[in-house]
């Protein structure tokens, strides 16, 4: 199908499929996260017009994305179906949804929240946006760079927490970064004829043995443990944080190692992507709860 359905046939649901709820509650949860670390003093106004202001967002982005995508979309058979390929949203109504709802997003956390989350707002904006977007059709390290913009969002949540960006809160973004590196790497094998027929020259595209996608992701997730156990180091954490970032991490450095066997790759790339959903709320919320825990 094209664009060419009637816009009337649009549904609130259809528009809410566009912002992507699923992985824009990622961004949400994340900037809850760096928000809650920084052991802020008690303001639900705040806290609640946070999120909103995220949702707001990762909404926006999401639905931008897509319009800026709607022609490879229709040619991958896991994007075909979405709003504007599908033709249930027109490009034009999605152009105006992503722009108004990035466009408040801004306005709102830079008037009622913080101004420098306001600006990792904009920048996690036009990162996504503006560099890995486009990345995505002409490099190979477009993963990498969508890895830099979905790091953000730890950072306005400390931001708005604290006013600035600590030690505690770079290796937030570091946690962020190296975690969607061999968490995308198992999406991407998995796709990887998908993304072939469209040309995105990725890692899994060029590599077809899959020995380089799987060395990458191995290498990244030693790189996730050895941040992850930094607030340890540094004497930032206490033992609940710092266990469970240690028996997580060996976990899914684990799953990482069996991705390096060609035989059954496939198998191991969908655990190692289960493996991945599971690593980031366990790691996330230890650190919130030590955080909160110690400070009582």
């Amino acid at each position: 199908m094209t664009e060419a359905s009637s816009p009337s046939r649009a549904r609130f649901g259809d528009y809410l499929e566009l912002t992507k709820p699923r992985l824009s509650l990622l961004s949400v949860l994340t900037t809850l996260v760096g928000f809650l670390a920084t052991r802020p003093p008690v303001d639900l106004t705040k806290l609640v017009l946070l999120m909103i202001g995220t949702s707001l967002a990762a909404g926006g982005v999401a639905a931008l994305n897509q319009w800026l995508e709607h022609d490879t979309d229709a040619r991958m058979k896991r994007t075909a179906n979405r709003p504007i390929p599908a033709g249930k949203v027109p490009t034009g109504s999605a152009f105006v949804l992503g722009v108004l709802m990035c466009i408040a997003s801004l306005f709102l956390t830079f008037a009622k929240v913080d101004r420098l989350a306001a600006f990792f707002t904009l920048l996690t904006i036009f990162s996504y946006l503006g560099w890995y977007t486009p990345a995505k059709r002409f490099s190979r390290w477009s993963t990498e760079i969508g890895a830099i913009a979905g790091a953000f969002p730890p950072l306005i949540g400390w931001a708005a927490g604290e006013g600035r960006i600590t030690s505690l809160g770079w290796i937030l973004f570091g946690v962020l970064f190296f975690w969607q590196i061999p968490h995308f790497m198992a999406i991407a094998w998995s796709y990887r004829r998908d993304y072939s027929e469209v040309h995105f020259p990725m890692l899994p595209v060029r590599d077809e043995a899959g020995g380089k996608v799987a060395w990458w992701s191995l290498i990244n997730t030693v790189a996730l443990l050895v941040v992850s156990l930094l607030p340890a180091y540094l004497g930032q954490t206490g033992a609940l944080y710092n266990i469970t970032a240690a028996l997580a991490g060996l976990w899914f450095l684990w799953r990482a190692v069996v991705f390096l066997r060609a035989e059954g790759r496939d198998r191991a790339a969908r655990s190692l992507f289960f493996t991945s959903i599971a690593y980031l709320p366990i790691v996330l919320g230890a650190l919130v709860a030590d955080r909160l825990l110690s400070s009582s």
